[in-house]
């Protein structure tokens, strides 16, 4: 074996420049966000009000809530959902590279 095959073994591979992944527009972005909120927003609702009775709620414990239970539930539903879509957005806002 020549020395210059042995040296050409143990050179560092050089490693293709990648470029960078595209710019995605901003309803991709936002629907990159969305959508996985929305359907975690479901799952929790299921779970919470599988334990909790819309009807036996209170504000703060004082006084009864007196909604509807549908009306309970999709109030829940886009406050669980704004939640998860923040925390979604503020990820989605610092994974994003400086330029």
């Amino acid at each position: 074996m020549s020395s210059h095959r042995i040296v050409e073994a143990f050179a560092p591979r050089r490693v293709p420049v990648s470029t960078p992944p595209p710019r995605l527009s901003l309803r991709e972005r936002a629907l990159l966000i969305l959508w996985p909120s929305f359907v975690m927003a479901g799952v929790l609702e299921m779970l919470v009000f599988a334990v909790v009775d819309p009807g036996t709620m209170r504000w703060f414990g004082a006084e009864p809530i007196e909604w509807s239970p549908s009306a309970i539930y999709s109030v829940t539903f886009f406050i669980f959902w704004g939640v998860i879509a923040t925390a979604g957005a503020i990820t989605a806002l610092l994974e994003t590279p400086v330029e």
